[in-house]
């Protein structure tokens, strides 16, 4: 059986954690910066868990060949 391959655009944007949760990044910061507040900018740097038990699984099944 062939190797499986990651997916590069799942790649970029999911990462998981130690314990097996699925991270994403937050959303529109990188546009746009001069005008958002310092506060605003703060939140949107952190990662957050994604809920979708469906998005969970499809994510991981798209990550099998990267590490972590």
């Amino acid at each position: 059986m062939p190797k499986l391959k990651t997916h590069k655009g799942a790649k970029k944007r999911f990462h998981i954690s130690g314990t097996g949760k699925v991270l994403r990044t937050k959303g529109p910061k990188s546009h746009f910066r001069r005008r958002k507040s310092k506060r605003m900018k703060r939140l949107l740097g952190g990662k957050v868990g994604v809920d979708s038990k469906t998005i969970v699984k499809d994510v991981k099944q798209a990550l099998v060949g990267s590490s972590r």
